[in-house]
């Protein structure tokens, strides 16, 4: 490891705590390595003779009151382990007592994380790319579906009023963050906060659920092995889920989104139709009022970019650097307002 990553991981004060959580000192000796894409918490793979685990730890730096709470992934994760959900297993967690940050360490779950383009193994055929994006769809009804308080999750969020203030916090979030005057991203929080809509029954919330939050594998019959970034999740309205799968969701000819993999465009991928269809068979939810949550995930988005932009700029994300995301913030803010303003045209053809 480099200087700068040793001091964002001092390994002779982690790895002692691995070897005893595992029962095996073979972990004393275990080499780290960052794995690139993390966009906001920093990920780092931990080697040795007896394997691979995954450590999980806030950037660097000065953070966001609610972001980046390593307690609340553990805890959701440990949960879902009884679930159909797939999830690492957790190896150990520590509050910042052992170098004054919260981490924590899973297992590594084997299979390939989407990044800018497919594997082999899933881009062969068109049969592999739709089966592919329908486990997608399925884990995300499963996770839906999960009865949270059963498995440990009661007052884990607060569903009353979820959509206010999921939309509250991220124009909070927004001001602590902005660096320049982007009136789009102005414009659609006012919106939306004038449109809110009446949620249906809670259940447990990812947060940013997409494809390269998972990992996956073409040969075998539920593609999608593991779901991972579980630092936004509570329990509230999962249709803010669904909504920002279909944000992620780019079909052929639509512009590529600058920090996710727009792979969903090759031929073989369900359209965001066929996501919305299946979603709707598996959960029978009222889907009528989804145009809203597509925008909020505009708005999401676009205060996403803009802290990952800030980030990167005041150097907390061990080195890791995404281009200039100014335009991104801008031109998906203004998707949002055209989401929008397409729902007002349906309101006026069918009045």
């Amino acid at each position: 490891m480099t200087t700068r990553d040793g001091a964002l991981l001092p390994l002779d004060r982690v790895l002692p705590l691995v070897a005893r959580a595992t029962g095996d000192d073979t972990w004393l000796g275990a080499s780290a390595s960052l794995v690139a894409g993390g966009k906001s918490n920093l990920t780092f793979e931990l080697a040795c003779g007896s394997g691979s685990l995954i450590l999980r730890r806030p950037p660097a730096g000065e953070l966001l009151a609610t972001a980046h709470d390593m307690a609340r992934e553990v805890r959701v994760q440990r949960a879902l382990a009884v679930t159909p959900v797939p999830v690492p297993e957790i190896v150990l967690d520590d509050d910042g007592s052992a170098f004054g940050v919260p981490f924590y360490v899973m297992s590594k779950v084997e299979g390939d994380v989407v990044r800018s383009e497919l594997p082999p193994s899933l881009a062969s055929s068109t049969e592999s790319r739709r089966g592919l994006g329908l486990s997608l769809v399925d884990v995300l009804a499963d996770l839906h579906a999960v009865p949270f308080t059963e498995v440990g999750l009661a007052g884990f969020g607060r569903p009353d009023g979820f959509v206010e203030r999921q939309v509250r916090r991220w124009v909070r979030q927004w001001q602590a963050t902005r660096t320049d005057e982007v009136p789009e991203v102005d414009r659609l929080a006012d919106v939306l906060r004038a449109l809110l809509p009446q949620s249906g029954p809670a259940a447990i919330v990812h947060g940013d659920f997409r494809l390269d939050n998972c990992v996956v594998r073409a040969d075998l019959a539920e593609p999608v092995q593991g779901v991972l970034d579980w630092e936004m999740s509570t329990v509230g309205d999962p249709l803010t889920d669904l909504g920002m799968l279909l944000f992620y969701w780019v079909e052929p000819g639509e512009p590529r989104h600058v920090l996710s993999p727009s792979v969903t465009a090759m031929p073989g991928f369900p359209t965001r139709a066929d996501v919305v269809e299946q979603y709707a068979r598996r959960t029978g939810r009222d889907l009528r009022d989804l145009w809203f949550y597509l925008a909020f995930a505009h708005l999401k988005f676009a205060v996403i970019a803009q802290g990952i932009r800030v980030r990167v700029q005041t150097g907390a994300m061990a080195g890791q650097d995404f281009g200039d995301l100014s335009d991104e913030v801008r031109r998906v803010a203004a998707a949002g307002l055209a989401v929008v303003a397409a729902r007002d045209r349906g309101s006026d053809r069918r009045d």
